[in-house]
């Protein structure tokens, strides 16, 4: 699963699950950039343990729901490695409450990041795609955006709206050699997830057939086929890691 001469750009990627995607694709011989809304040390912090592991890396302070940052984001990967293959839409974020005692403004964050985000990332990068017909997209949503949760309202609006953006835009840039697909993680070992209390986490188990948290590897590793030339015959798909609490 080789990604040598290829250039990633991971969104949300200083941390969790995005941080182990850039892991993966990088230790699959891709140069990795990494954006965030993080400090600059943060950033370099997380830039640098990639660069040990033997990955080359660039990290970025950007917010993904700034137009303009994200431009200048896209063209200095460009300027600095000539092109980008592959696109990982990670970013994403929470402000969990009831419907009826969610702030406007929570609602409106959450969309932001998660729906618009994804919109400008994507318009921004797909245009290097298509000149090069060649491109892997690669959205990641969740398991509530299939299932619904109820205190994420907002949370499973955004993830179900990648769904539907994935397939749309794997009908429109397909005939340019550019593949658009889902992850859908459940619940996965993370630095948030481990901090839920203990009798939460168990709840939650008891709903997977397997009987145990997802790693963030194991997300990761399916991100890095979807990313590879062995996933060329794939498109507008979702891939479920979940441990069988969905089965679609």
């Amino acid at each position: 699963m080789s990604l040598e001469n290829q250039v990633a750009m991971v969104t949300g990627g200083r941390r969790g699950i995005g941080f182990t995607i850039a892991q993966i694709l990088g230790k699959n011989g891709a140069r990795v950039a990494i954006n965030d809304v993080a400090s600059q040390e943060e950033i370099e912090k997380a830039v640098e343990e990639l660069k040990e592991q033997g990955i080359e890396a660039r990290g970025y302070i950007a917010d993904v729901t700034k137009k303009e940052e994200i431009k200048t984001v896209v063209q200095d990967i460009i300027n600095t490695w000539g092109q980008i293959d592959i696109l990982v839409n990670n970013a994403g974020i929470t402000r969990d409450a009831l419907l009826v005692r969610m702030k406007d403004e929570d609602w409106k964050a959450v969309l932001e990041v998660g729906v618009q985000g994804v919109y400008y990332c994507t318009k921004e990068v797909l245009r290097y795609m298509m000149k090069k017909r060649y491109g892997r997209i690669i959205n990641i949503s969740s398991v509530v955006g299939v299932m619904g949760n109820a205190g994420q309202t907002n949370y499973s609006t955004a993830k179900a709206a990648i769904l539907g953006f994935t397939k749309s835009l794997a009908r429109e840039v397909a005939s340019l050699g550019i593949t658009v697909n889902a992850v859908a993680p459940g619940f996965i070992n993370t630095e948030m997830t481990k901090k839920l209390p203990e009798e939460v986490r168990e709840v939650w188990l008891q709903q997977v057939p397997l009987r145990r948290w997802g790693e963030p590897e194991e997300v990761a590793q399916v991100v890095a086929f979807l990313a590879s030339r062995a996933a060329g015959y794939i498109t507008g798909q979702t891939i479920h890691v979940n441990g069988g609490l969905v089965m679609i």
